[in-house]
């Protein structure tokens, strides 16, 4: 039972950061369907990529999200899967060019930070904390540690060990 209840916790504060940023950031689209009551439930988010090929070869190896079928059945589409029943679609495009904002970002929690940091390092993968302090954790007053990264398109994205 304690099982179940974390992992409904984690995948409830996945759904509320995910749903956060669809309505904040324009690069980033939300699709939404309807419980039986009427009220939207998060699916996916979506973002732009200027090089599919590369920004889909950074979800898979850099975060080891696993990919999922979609129903395009193109070279425009990668689909991974971040949660039960949630899904984040990288779509090939014209991406306009924008300087993102940290405060508008994806995130993911991970067992053991410091492990996924020397993945990190391992790939040459540049992070840091919430000011731009390279290989810097952040620990939020709650007592979880974050840090923070940049997909090749700009998109920030949080990684963070909170339980």
């Amino acid at each position: 039972m304690k099982l179940i209840l974390s992992s409904l916790l984690k995948s409830n504060f996945l759904k509320s950061v995910i749903l956060s940023i669809t309505f904040l950031c324009p690069g980033i689209i939300c699709a939404q369907n309807t419980s039986t009551f009427n009220q939207p439930v998060f699916n996916h988010a979506a973002l732009c990529a200027k090089n599919l090929n590369k920004t889909a070869a950074f979800y898979s190896n850099v975060l080891e999200l696993q990919r999922i079928h979609h129903p395009f059945n193109d070279t425009l589409h990668v689909w991974f899967k971040i949660g039960e029943g949630l899904a984040l679609h990288v779509i090939q495009g014209e991406c306009p060019d924008t300087v993102h904002n940290i405060g508008i970002h994806l995130c993911f929690s991970v067992p053991h930070l410091d492990l996924f940091m020397k993945h990190l390092d391992a790939l040459n993968v540049k992070y840091g904390n919430w000011n731009g302090e390279p290989k810097k954790v952040q620990q939020r007053p709650d007592g979880v540690h974050q840090i923070y990264l940049q997909d090749p398109d700009g998109f920030w994205i949080e990684v963070n060990d909170a339980k």
